[in-house]
């Protein structure tokens, strides 16, 4: 589904990626896991062609994305939900979530379809509709965020932190529903979280960055009982 291959990327003359190497498979959640700083954002980021690499090639679907422009990408069907959520605040949660569709051309049929769809997975947004997204809670906010990106029907959908910020109980929500998104939608999912225990309780695979590099990779229940990634992410 999505293949990085040897990426180099550089912030001006500093690298931030170095020869990185991911894959995304079908129907799979890919947990991405690391320090603050490790390069996991800037991943994203490359990806979705908001920075472009000195080297390297991000393939979607078999084609080859690296230089296409960002809008482009979003058409192709890849959807990032960056870290702080960075909802519209002075428009309504319907005006947020129709902005999602903003690639599709949906019908005015289609679209209610849509946002009731998005109102079963989290209700409070139904009954907050019409209300300023800036209004909204953090964990509200979040909510929209995720439902936002899933508008335009994705393809895959990328989530950058989803956790950030937000109480025990509403994180037990978001992961709740990145693994229906995945399993009921049968979207891939490339999850970025520093809540590392939950990520790799839910993921199917997982890779460690460090310093801009790749240096774990390996099926998440296996990493669980890895001894480095207990001892410096589970607190083991």
């Amino acid at each position: 589904m999505l293949e990085i291959r040897n990426i180099d990327a550089y912030y001006g003359k500093v690298q931030v990626l170095s020869n990185v190497s991911l894959e995304v498979g079908k129907d799979e959640i890919i947990s991405l896991i690391g320090a603050n700083g490790a390069g996991k954002s800037t991943l994203m980021k490359t990806v979705m062609g908001l920075l472009r690499p000195k080297k390297g090639s991000v393939i979607f679907q078999g084609e080859d994305i690296t230089k296409i422009k960002n809008t482009k990408i979003v058409s192709r069907g890849i959807v990032y939900v960056p870290e702080g959520r960075e909802v519209f605040p002075e428009m309504s949660v319907r005006d947020n979530l129709e902005m999602g569709a903003y690639c599709r051309k949906f019908s005015s049929r289609e679209m209610k379809t849509h946002l009731e769809d998005m109102y079963e997975i989290f209700p409070k947004l139904g009954e907050r509709q019409k209300q300023l997204a800036g209004s909204l809670s953090g964990g509200e906010q979040q909510m929209l965020a995720i439902c936002r990106g899933l508008m335009s029907d994705p393809k895959l959908i990328m989530f950058d932190e989803p956790s950030l910020g937000l109480a025990p109980v509403i994180v037990e929500d978001m992961f709740r529903v990145i693994v229906k998104i995945n399993q009921i939608k049968k979207i891939p999912v490339l999850l970025v979280e520093q809540n590392a225990y939950m990520a790799l309780s839910i993921s199917h695979r997982c890779y460690v960055m460090a310093n801009g590099m790749i240096r774990l990779s390996g099926r998440s229940e296996e990493m669980l009982e890895e001894s480095d990634v207990k001892k410096t992410y589970l607190g083991g």
